[in-house]
């Protein structure tokens, strides 16, 4: 038996993207590319932790006027992680969504509470499906956390201008994360194991534990 990407060396691993058993050379060259990894994959989360992502030069990074302060990312940590949750969430919902999906949902966003904090109502949703959802489950995200804010009488807690700053953090990290394949999944990887649970009516909007690296 051979591979079933190359046609010449033995199979040495389960592949759940092509659903069989492939060499390790065409894991690795093939992965995110003409293969459509799973989050799930022990392979793929292996080589997400140890892979070299391309570099960003800071002044490449978008929204370069909005600064986005230490002291504020603690502060707001577990709403990163929890709106966070909500895009993998569409992910898992959407198996075909990419970083790519991702960073196209968070520009949206972008537009969308940039005009909020100017008093305007839009809406950016954007055309591309899988981007949709993302954007679709994170405004819902958001939504649930200022309503459950409201009823413990915090309402300002969580204002369209700070929003818009975790947004942009967030915006960058998905280019800073994005290993440049044209599947690229490791952002949404890093999200999925920074929080591995979904908040509903029975629990806090708070994670106990965020683990998302600042």
């Amino acid at each position: 038996m051979t591979c079933p990407i190359c046609g010449v060396r033995k199979p040495k691993r389960a592949c759940p993207g092509v659903k069989a058993d492939i060499c390790a050379i065409c894991c690795g060259t093939e992965r995110e590319q003409s293969i459509d990894c799973p989050l799930d994959c022990e392979f793929l989360r292996l080589a997400h932790e140890h892979e070299d992502t391309p570099e960003v030069p800071p002044d490449q990074l978008p929204d370069r006027h909005v600064k986005v302060e230490e002291d504020f990312l603690r502060q707001y940590e577990w709403v990163l992680v929890v709106t966070g949750s909500a895009m993998v969430d569409a992910y898992k919902e959407n198996p075909a969504c990419t970083d790519y999906d991702a960073r196209e949902a968070l520009a949206a966003l972008v537009r969308t509470y940039q005009a909020l904090e100017s008093g305007l109502i839009y809406d950016a949703v954007p055309t591309n499906p899988y981007a949709a959802a993302m954007y679709d489950a994170f405004r819902a995200r958001v939504g649930e956390i200022q309503t459950r804010l409201a009823e413990s009488g915090e309402a300002g807690y969580l204002r369209d201008s700070t929003v818009l700053k975790l947004i942009v953090f967030l915006r960058r990290l998905e280019i800073l994360d994005n290993n440049g394949r044209k599947r690229s999944r490791a952002f949404l990887d890093m999200l999925n194991r920074s929080y591995a649970g979904k908040p509903n009516s029975e629990q806090s909007v708070e994670p106990e534990e965020p683990r998302i690296i600042l």
